[in-house]
């Protein structure tokens, strides 16, 4: 492959990366707020025992359950990124960083 279209490829790359580890630093700063929430749910619903209690925590559970979810995903993305940079800065023959 020649070395131009590497190089743009590794521009892409990292671009990509770049916008992949701000989104995760938004996800993980969005997922501790609804793991506080949710955890506070479940202290309501143990100490009240009512039926509304114990629906609000499932809900506010699900919600930090699927954002766990996402960030697992982009966490994952972020990995593949940084495997495809270094690989394609190994063709150019840059020591990946």
């Amino acid at each position: 492959m020649q070395r131009f279209l590497v190089e743009r490829r590794i521009r892409d790359v990292h671009e990509r990366l770049v916008r992949a580890r701000q989104e995760l630093a938004v996800l993980n700063e969005q997922y501790a707020v609804v793991a506080d929430a949710a955890e506070d749910a479940r202290l309501r619903s143990l100490v009240s025992e009512t039926p509304l209690a114990t629906h609000e925590y499932s809900e506010v559970k699900r919600h930090a359950d699927a954002m766990a979810r996402a960030k697992d995903a982009l966490v994952s993305t972020v990995a593949d990124l940084e495997r495809r940079r270094d690989e394609l800065l190994q063709r150019v023959g840059v020591p990946p960083s």
